[in-house]
């Protein structure tokens, strides 16, 4: 039987979640931006405990893992049709909540559900930076954007979920393409070439560079340089869209590494 998706406030959701959600499961979702020449991650605020956390959510009994990891990035970000990429399952014996954090948030009492050692599953995805309206939610006071190297002490172990989640995505950048969901429409050669030395947080041969990407197939020059520029500004260019998703589907060997 299909149960339907209802709001429940914070109270409800503490006492009662368990009715609704998958016991001792969660998924955590690292979701990237990269706005003037930074990488930088959404982060949500607890209300009563004012800790920072990565987007996070749980999984209805009827429905996919993948499909609430979806459901988590839309509300938070409002963008759907987005890549996500599952990259590891955290379930560390220090995955629960202890004593004092109970005291401190409002509403949970000391036999909630959530308060059992959760297994969680991790995602990461890209997304534009400028599309996102960052939401909180219910149990959240802030949901905001934070430079990758200025990201606070999280809780339980979401400092190394958004490590790992990190090391995948460099990892990626071998057998995948990125670009298309950080950069705008049209861009330059040096503005690609920064976003990958932003994600691997390494310098890259210029030259090396360009000559590996040109090979992939998935650029087009245009007939445009970019305005503001000297006589000598750098052409844009363009992801064809199609080539992309074949890239995306299929996987390609960039050899940055």
């Amino acid at each position: 039987m299909k149960i339907s998706r209802i709001e429940l406030n914070s109270e409800q959701f503490f006492e009662t979640g368990d009715k609704y959600f998958l016991p001792h499961l969660s998924l955590d979702c690292v979701i990237f931006g990269f706005h003037d020449n930074q990488l930088k991650i959404l982060l949500l605020q607890w209300k009563d405990t004012f800790e920072w956390c990565l987007p996070g959510g749980f999984i209805y009994k009827d429905e996919n893992i993948d499909t609430a990891a979806a459901r988590t990035l839309n509300s938070r970000t409002g963008l759907d049709q987005i890549h996500l990429q599952q990259f590891h399952t955290f379930g560390g014996l220090d995955r629960q909540r202890g004593k004092e954090d109970t005291k401190k948030i409002k509403n949970m009492k000391g036999n909630s559900w959530l308060l059992e050692r959760f297994v969680t599953i991790g995602y990461w995805a890209l997304v534009e930076f400028s599309k996102v309206v960052p939401s909180p939610d219910e149990l959240s006071s802030d949901c905001r954007w934070w430079n990758i190297d200025e990201v606070p002490t999280l809780i339980l172990d979401h400092n190394n979920i958004l490590l790992k989640a990190l090391h995948s995505l460099q990892q990626n950048l071998n057998d995948y393409p990125i670009g298309k969901e950080l950069l705008p429409v049209k861009f330059t050669m040096p503005d690609l070439q920064s976003l990958y030395e932003t994600i691997l947080n390494k310098k890259l041969d210029r030259r090396n560079f360009q000559k590996k990407v040109l090979a992939m197939g998935i650029l087009e020059r245009l007939n445009e340089r970019k305005l503001g520029g000297a006589h000598k500004a750098p052409f844009l260019y363009k992801f064809n869209a199609k080539k992309y998703q074949k890239a995306m589907r299929d996987g390609l060997r960039f050899g940055l590494s």
